[in-house]
């Protein structure tokens, strides 16, 4: 019986491919919609209630 070929689990190619997209994530995180700080003294609504923040403090 002939020894068959097998594809290798991963290529030059793919490895370089994936080495180069790699900056590409930094691009994407720097464009990411940070989380917006809420301001100190801000109003909040719990259960119906508005409450100034630091009251819940």
């Amino acid at each position: 019986m002939a020894p068959t070929k097998t594809a290798p689990l991963a290529t030059r190619r793919t490895i370089l491919q994936a080495l180069l997209s790699v900056p590409a994530f930094a691009l994407f995180a720097a464009h990411a919609t940070p989380s917006r700080e809420q301001p100190a003294d801000g109003l909040v609504e719990v259960n119906g209630w508005i409450l100034k923040r630091s009251e819940l403090a």
